[in-house]
């Protein structure tokens, strides 16, 4: 790892608006070194909680500590869901202030028919309703806070993965690779010659 400071990316958005497969996207291209943080894995996976502000949720606080945690071992994090305002805010705001270095906040900012659309469209959509969607769904649930950055509906996807490459700022990062030092099996695929393209004659 480098002695700089990691780069805390945070996107945000209704279901269905792009944000998981452009968070997957950015970190594929990125390379080794980005620890990728989705909220819906977090709270229905591990933590098997409901989205609601009537439970006294743990999610905000678990989720926010692990990107923490992430970020103190010189990971760069993506964080990505939906990450509603009304529950999130203060533990996201509370990362963000608390974070030395670089910091990206994303909102993608689709409106609710352009999002059934697109959850339609995917090859494996999760099985609920349109009606189920409407009752999450939030209009420009902004953190409101100082360089957030709202992408509309119109930009393409090859769009929004360089907007968060290249507005994060890492895009211009060196990818950091931990793991050759660590492991036998990334040392030996670190040894091995990069295979060259024998010149035309």
């Amino acid at each position: 790892m480098t002695g700089e400071d990691p780069v805390l990316v945070i996107v945000r958005g209704n279901s269905g608006s792009g944000k998981t497969t452009a968070a997957r996207e950015v970190r594929r291209r990125y390379g080794r070194g980005v620890a990728l943080l989705e909220q819906d894995h977090l709270r229905r996976v591990v933590l098997r909680e409901h989205d609601s502000a009537h439970i006294d949720p743990v999610a905000p606080a678990f989720i926010t500590a692990m990107a923490r945690t992430a970020l103190d071992l010189g990971y760069h994090v993506i964080l990505e869901g939906i990450l509603h305002a009304e529950r999130y805010a203060e533990a996201l705001c509370q990362l963000i202030n608390n974070h030395p270095g670089p910091v990206a906040v994303f909102y993608m900012d689709v409106s609710f028919d352009e999002t059934v659309r697109r959850h339609l469209s995917r090859s494996e959509p999760i099985p609920v309703t349109a009606d189920e969607m409407r009752q999450w769904y939030a209009h420009r649930d902004l953190l409101d806070i100082p360089g957030e950055t709202v992408i509309p509906e119109t930009t393409t996807f090859e769009q929004m993965v360089t907007t968060i490459l290249h507005a994060s700022g890492l895009a211009g990062t060196t990818p950091q690779t931990p793991c050759p030092r660590r492991c036998r099996h990334c040392a030996r695929e670190s040894a091995q010659p990069s295979p060259t393209v024998a010149a035309a004659p």
